[in-house]
């Protein structure tokens, strides 16, 4: 089913309204998936619908909630997600240093009590689209194993990295820690495809190709032991900092069974015209030329700026067991509203 973009942003809207979550989260919610599908980052849009939907049904996500932001020193903003969704309360951290970092040169946000952030380069783009350099980190529930250990500990616990540009889009680093992104083998599993070698261990520890092995498996970290370090840092950045539950600590983001997942998000911009003075952006365009004069070498993201022209001309393909999928929740809201 092809679907133009706000028309994939309204089915989604009405697929979670139905669920019990109010028309701003909804809407809040369907704007990054959708926006993350633009980007080709399938893993974190159309195929979390179902999960998101059932999670608010069960009360593992409070579909109502509206998170709390609080200042709580000069250049530090708390926020607390109240176990809603994690795209509003990622909007109240965005708005809040927006306006801060001016002011201090460099200001924070920690938020808790959250959920699923998704693609986490739409929200550092945000930020950098105001003139600001953010990075921004984010937890999971427990995935990958410690280097030298076998069982689940860390999340695949994301990376993003933002900065203004002199012209176009602003440069985007998005990471996981991770081989590849957690998302990229649900949506492998949904779609009964399998997934390449490398990526994940099964329970038993062993290379598996087979991505719902793999869910029950681990995932391999990306830099082997470096990048098991870089998710301990992580862990520590958002979790531990910001009082949300490691880990191992949190729930399933796939599941509606048990407890809120708990996670934790930090954010941290800086205002380059604090800093260098307005020679900012003249002195990363010096950098990435002298990047892009080499032979084979692209800027990360490089085809954000024609995917979102093709969006916009053709609209998005929705795979056809996800519109089902979504379609059902849609058709299963107007049963429940004629019911006698």
């Amino acid at each position: 089913m092809n679907l133009a973009i706000a028309e994939a942003e309204a089915l989604i809207i009405r697929a979670l309204e139905n669920s019990g979550v109010t028309r701003p989260n909804a809407t809040s919610v369907a704007h990054a998936l959708v926006a993350a599908e633009i980007d080709g980052q399938s893993g974190h849009g159309f195929s979390r619908v179902a999960a998101y939907a059932a999670q608010a049904r069960s009360g593992k996500v409070d579909g109502t909630a509206t998170p709390h932001a609080e200042q709580t020193a000069a250049a530090l903003v708390t926020v607390d997600a109240r176990n809603g969704f994690a795209y509003p309360a990622i909007n109240a951290a965005i708005s809040a240093l927006a306006a801060l970092a001016p002011q201090t040169g460099v200001a924070g946000a920690l938020i808790r009590r959250s959920h699923h952030c998704g693609q986490l380069g739409l929200h550092v783009e945000r930020l950098a689209g105001q003139g600001l350099v953010a990075l921004m980190v984010g937890n999971a529930p427990s995935a990958m194993a410690p280097w030298g250990g076998s069982k689940p500990l860390f999340g695949t616990n994301p990376i993003a990295f933002a900065a203004p540009r002199l012209d176009g889009l602003p440069l985007v680093v998005d990471l996981s820690l991770s081989k590849t992104a957690r998302g990229k083998v649900m949506a492998a599993a949904k779609a009964g495809k399998p997934i390449p070698e490398g990526w994940a261990l099964d329970a038993e520890g062993r290379p598996t190709t087979d991505p719902q092995a793999a869910l029950a498996g681990t995932m391999l970290p990306a830099g082997e032991a470096k990048g098991a370090m870089l998710a301990l840092v992580v862990e520590v950045l958002c979790a531990t900092l910001t009082g949300a539950n490691h880990s191992y600590e949190a729930t399933s983001f796939f599941d509606a069974a048990g407890a809120p997942p708990g996670v934790g998000q930090t954010i941290i911009v800086f205002d380059p015209r604090c800093a260098v003075k307005g020679a900012f952006v003249h002195r990363l365009e010096s950098l990435l030329s002298e990047m892009t004069s080499q032979e084979g070498v692209r800027l990360p993201g490089a085809r954000r700026a024609e995917m979102r022209v093709a969006a916009q001309r053709d609209g998005l393909a929705v795979p056809a067991h996800l519109y089902a999928e979504i379609t059902r929740l849609i058709e299963a809201g107007a049963d429940e509203s004629t019911a006698p």
